[in-house]
């Protein structure tokens, strides 16, 4: 069909019209979606802060994903020992994202807050792989522990050096990497990470200190992870224990990073509140941690003494840099 040039001038004419109504009512859709989307962050942001303090999320800036280990505050060491799913609906309203240190049995509650288990437990820490006579069981445990978070998706195994007695800590350290050698490919395959612990063995304090635990410093441990070289090997770096045993603390997570799988925290002297009453300054060691780019967790693991909830809230928040 021939067109006349009049006809194809008004057939522009009527495209473009057609072409800048479509935009303007596509526009005018975003318009109103965006408001409709601004009114919903205003009337959330409201919510909020009406809500009362004690309810209020904890966690604004999340550069620090944040756990809490369950012991501390379900065992009767607690001022006021709560229930495990207790704590994880304290957890959950405060941004925390792990409950840690949980057994297997006991994941189904985790997971039914949307929580994960951070940190999973495995053999205990008086024996460990300083002593060959330990290797066998401390790698069935560790099997057991690996496949059950493989299957549940949390990343994380614990593992310990265990107490020296009589072994000489070079020796030690070379049964430590020979025996966590011959387990690290399982965790590999499963794509969990093994982590060793460094506590103190100078406070002879139930819960507080370890006398006789063998890896007490942080070079020790690096050193285990970097002769067994895995990226699936890491170490726990626990600020309390490590402020105890040596201190320095923020030039150690300089210095030793590289193998850094996690972070625990408590208030130093006496593994209490994060507050005023200890000689550790909480901000600038969570900065450090953010600098390094670490991904992992730092979990709370703190004895309160005064409201559980509250002490835990409080830490939660000075951690939140």
């Amino acid at each position: 069909m021939k067109m006349d040039k009049s006809s194809k001038a008004s057939e522009s004419v009527t495209r473009r019209g057609l072409l800048k109504g479509a935009a303007g009512s596509v526009a005018a859709v975003a318009g109103l979606s965006g408001l409709a989307d601004a009114a919903q962050l205003r009337r959330r942001r409201a919510r909020v802060a009406a809500a009362p303090a004690a309810e209020r999320p904890v966690i604004v800036n999340g550069r620090i994903n944040q756990s809490v280990c369950h012991w501390c505050f379900t065992a009767d060491c607690s001022s006021k020992p709560m229930t495990l799913e207790e704590l994880c609906r304290h957890a959950v309203a405060m941004g925390i994202k792990s409950v840690e240190l949980v057994d297997p049995q006991d994941w189904p509650i985790l997971k039914k807050y949307g929580l994960i288990c951070a940190m999973a437990n495995s053999h205990g820490l008086v024996r460990g792989f300083n002593d060959k006579a330990n290797h066998d069981w401390c790698i069935d445990k560790i099997k057991t522990a690996v496949d059950a978070c493989a299957e549940a998706g949390f990343p994380n195994v614990i593992t310990f050096s265990g107490f020296r007695n009589g072994i000489p800590d070079d020796v030690g350290l070379e049964n430590t990497v020979e025996g966590l050698k011959k387990v690290i490919g399982y965790a590999e395959k499963k794509n969990v990470n093994l982590c060793i612990e460094v506590l103190n063995s100078r406070v002879d304090v139930e819960m507080k200190g370890h006398p006789g635990y063998m890896c007490d410093k942080v070079e020790w441990a690096y050193e285990v992870c970097d002769r067994i070289a895995s990226p699936r090997m890491t170490y726990l770096f626990d600020i309390y224990h490590v402020q105890v045993m040596q201190g320095d603390i923020i030039t150690r997570i300089r210095q030793f990073n590289k193998y850094i799988g996690h972070y625990h925290t408590a208030g130093c002297p006496g593994r209490n509140e994060l507050d005023d009453t200890q000689e550790i300054n909480y901000p600038p060691i969570m900065r450090e941690i953010v600098k390094t780019g670490f991904q992992g967790y730092v979990a709370q693991e703190f004895i309160p003494t005064r409201d559980p909830v509250q002490t835990l809230r409080e830490a939660v928040k000075l951690c939140d840099v």
